[in-house]
């Protein structure tokens, strides 16, 4: 019989692999708590006309990218390949938008039917910070701290911050045109999506990665000469408060964003440690959202960042990933010791040792391979005669010594005792 194998790009995290996500996903959330950011979570599945009227009809995603169906009632419903339109959907619906002011946090699966290769999946997972009701650059520098700070928490130095503002709607309407007409002049020279973005949206051609195309856009008006009044001003701003707070960025005047809600400042770090995929995380400010998807306006802005991304550039960078690691390893010898062994590992647990038990029985000298190789820095050994004396022996997996019969009274002061002397 043929063996059942997993959908093409949606992958299986094993364990081993799952102590470093683990691990990654702890320290995002210790970053987030840290600056007030409140945890929101969204269902899997949203009616497709959320996306396409937050997205954009004639993005990428939309059109080629979402995993779409009808449902029994005839409810065209869409797997979310992303989470903040639903985070806004959310928030209009339960009315906590309007005339307030949250910090939200989410990390979930997320799925777009792009072409699978590495750090780029399928399924896969997300996460993001959302800023709703603050209107001024200071909210957009906040954002870029949560990220910066989370990069250095995971040890990472490879990343590149790059910086750039589409302006208000009337700056970006006169750039759309400029663009229009320079581009117009060379349309048969453009990648073909390029050439059926020129009518329709043309600031995404400056996303593209098509090398002729990028070749055109070298002499293309620029973004930034079209940017004044207010939206100039607060970019400036923007940029003073990020040297001010030791945040190093470049200012990319080509940076836009794959999605159409977009307004105002974006951003993106980048690396050259992916190969092609050099983003990690991207974001930026989407104040029309909101009313977009039929709220009262409402200021926001938020970034999103591929788990998947972020774990492998921990892995390839940081300065120490290792797998997650007990503290205790528990051998048990004979028969009759095993209730007597699972009771004191619940003590060490409880004292917040990490331990593992050897279930299963085995000889001693095969128990002890498994307790070297599980990365544990002691053994407790019971046996019989320890279960029916009251008592366990401890020994150092990493240190020269002796072994130490310890009461079982006693255990867990002695445990934490010498795991501190060994960590020193």
């Amino acid at each position: 019989m043929e063996k059942i194998k997993s959908v093409r790009g949606m992958n299986d995290l094993l364990p081993g692999r799952s102590d470093v996500w683990y691990r990654v996903e702890r320290m995002i959330r210790e970053v987030v708590n840290s600056y007030g950011y409140r945890e929101i979570r969204t269902p899997l599945l949203e009616r497709t006309e959320l996306f396409k009227r937050s997205i954009g009809e004639q993005t990428d995603i939309v059109e080629k990218e979402m995993y779409t169906f009808d449902d029994i009632s005839g409810d065209s419903l869409t797997l979310r390949p992303e989470a903040t339109a639903a985070c806004v959907r959310a928030g209009i619906e339960h009315g906590f938008l309007h005339n307030q002011q949250h910090r939200l946090w989410y990390l979930g699966p997320m799925f777009r039917r792009e072409r699978p290769q590495k750090g780029r999946y399928r399924q896969f997972q997300q996460f993001g910070i959302e800023a709703l009701g603050w209107p001024g650059p200071d909210i957009d520098a906040e954002i870029m701290m949560v990220g910066t700070r989370l990069w250095r928490r995971l040890g990472l130095s490879q990343l590149t911050l790059e910086i750039n503002t589409l302006g208000d709607p009337q700056s970006r309407g006169s750039y759309r045109e400029a663009l229009q007409a320079y581009l117009g002049r060379y349309r048969e020279d453009l990648d073909p999506d390029s050439q059926r973005r020129l009518d329709r949206n043309p600031l995404r051609i400056l996303d593209s990665k098509a090398p002729q195309t990028q070749q055109l856009l070298e002499e293309a008006p620029d973004l930034l000469s079209f940017i004044d009044g207010k939206s100039k001003d607060d970019f400036s701003l923007l940029q003073a408060i990020l040297s001010e707070n030791g945040i190093k960025f470049k200012v990319n005047s080509k940076l836009v964003r794959g999605l159409d809600y977009y307004t105002g400042p974006v951003f993106e770090w980048t690396t050259d440690l992916l190969g092609a995929q050099s983003a990690v995380c991207a974001g930026g400010r989407y104040d029309g959202l909101v009313s977009q998807l039929g709220g009262q306006p409402v200021p926001a802005a938020g970034f999103a960042c591929g788990v998947e991304r972020l774990v492998e550039v921990y892995e390839t960078s940081a300065e120490s990933v290792g797998s997650e690691q007990p503290d205790v390893w528990v051998c048990v010898i004979g028969d009759h010791s095993m209730s007597y062994a699972l009771k004191n590992a619940e003590k060490l647990r409880d004292a917040g040792i990490e331990t593992i038990i050897n279930c299963g029985g085995g000889a001693v000298k095969r128990q002890l391979r498994r307790a070297d190789q599980s990365g544990a820095q002691l053994v407790v050994v019971i046996g019989d005669d320890e279960s029916m004396n009251g008592y366990v022996t401890v020994k150092s997996l990493r240190e020269d010594g002796g072994q130490t019969q310890v009461n079982e009274s006693n255990l867990a002061d002695y445990v934490c005792a010498r795991l501190r002397e060994e960590q020193k």
